[in-house]
Formats: structure tokens, sequence, C-alpha cells
């Protein structure tokens, strides 16, 4: 099966003739492969941007939403976990279509394309954030909780001065892994319209006729965006097993 994947592969590759590719629009030899490679790389600010704030909020939301599993209240925990559940269950592309185009006709608020890509971003995120932030806390021994308690803290108390710092340096790997697939994920939010990488791309091969090469540049952008992130998330693992 190997060979023939292969094989098909290589047939692609050379229906490809030199006639058919013009990577001069890309060139930064000439004025006109310059002016695109500005636009395309012009939509890289957009793209950190929304996805900073985007995984800020949704660690925020989460944090908030895991704090009721942690409780003995059954009906707590059960809104936690009606709240993780659903939300996971959304498609990320639907659910930034509902809060743009569904959410003005069913209450009359309406987000621009940026602030509502953000708030479906965080929305969808802050569900697996939840998660993190549970099996974090979760992890911290049971004498923790106590010796907080006799110290005469009350839960929120413990929770923030005791329980989160500890817990907070366990899951930040898990964050920054997460940070990495908002990045890809964020890509979707071209869809109404926020001048992302994808829209840039998307609006270039409209003037240029040029998918393959457009594309396959915008390929290599999140693959450079995303091994840089990688890497400073895997360094800050090996640190925080040092520590």
């Amino acid at each position: 099966m190997k060979k023939i994947f292969f094989l098909l592969l290589l047939l692609s590759l050379n229906s490809c003739g030199k006639n058919e590719l013009n990577w001069l629009i890309l060139s930064p030899n000439n004025f006109e492969g310059l002016t695109n490679l500005r636009f395309l790389l012009s939509g890289l600010t957009t793209t950190i941007y929304i996805s900073l704030v985007s995984i800020v909020i949704s660690m925020i939301i989460g944090l908030v939403v895991a704090i009721p599993s942690l409780a003995k209240n059954k009906i707590l925990t059960y809104i936690n976990i009606f709240y993780v559940e659903i939300v996971r269950a959304i498609p990320l592309l639907v659910l930034i279509l509902w809060i743009y185009y569904g959410l003005p006709i069913m209450t009359g608020v309406s987000f621009s394309p940026f602030v509502s890509g953000i708030i479906a971003l965080a929305i969808s995120e802050s569900a697996f954030q939840a998660e993190i932030f549970r099996a974090g806390i979760n992890s911290i021994k049971k004498a923790q909780w106590e010796a907080g308690s006799s110290l005469g803290l009350n839960f929120f108390k413990r929770l923030r001065l005791v329980i989160l710092p500890q817990a907070i340096k366990n899951i930040l790997p898990a964050i920054g892994n997460q940070f990495v697939y908002v990045l890809k994920m964020s890509s979707l939010v071209s869809i109404i319209g926020i001048g992302d990488l994808t829209r840039k791309a998307n609006e270039l091969v409209v003037t240029t006729y040029r998918p393959l090469e457009i594309y396959t540049f915008l390929i290599l952008e999140y693959l450079i965006l995303i091994l840089i992130v990688s890497y400073f998330v895997r360094k800050l693992e090996k640190k925080l097993k040092k520590d």
C-alpha cells in the first residue's frame, strides 16, 4: 500500500508541469511578488492576536466552569458536565456562523466579525480548558486542601492561594498545546470576513487565480508559526520537569 501511495504521489507531482506553475507571483525579486507576499503576511498579526485573546478568555471561562465540578453537590457537577459536553459537541465553524449570523436574529445583539470570531473561539476552547483545569486541580493531593483549611482559609482562598498555583504549573504544557490548536482553528474565522492568514490567501486566489502557489505558501505560514509555538511549549515542559 505504501508503494502505491508514493507512486500516486509521484504521478500527481509529475502531472504539474512547469508551465502550469508560476511561483514568480510570490517572488520577492519582483514588484508583483513582493506586493503579494506583503499582502499575505499582513494577516499574521490578526491570526496571532485573535488566538491569544481567545485562549486567555477561554482559560477564564474554563476555570469558572471547572470550579463547580470540585463541589460535592451533584447539581453543580451536572452543570459542569452539561456545559462541557454541549460545547464540545458543537463544531467550531457552525458556532462561528451562528454567533455572527444567528445571534442578531434571535436577540437583536450583533457583534463585529472580529469580536464574533473571538467569542466563538473562546467558547469552543473553554470546554477543553475546563477539563484541563479540572484534571490539574484534582491532581493536587488532598493534604494541600487540608493544609489550607488548617490555616483558616475558606474554599475560594484555598483554591486561589494554595491549589491553583500548583495546578497551573502542572497544566501549563497542556495549555500550550491548546494554544497550538487554537492557532490552527483560527483559520475558520476567515469565513465571516476577518482578515487573517487564510482570508488573505483566499482574496489573493480570487485576483490571481493561482491557488496551488498561494495555498502552498499559506501552509508554510501556518507550519512555521506552529513550529515556533511548539518549540517554546516543549521548552516550557522541559523547564517545568527540571523544577
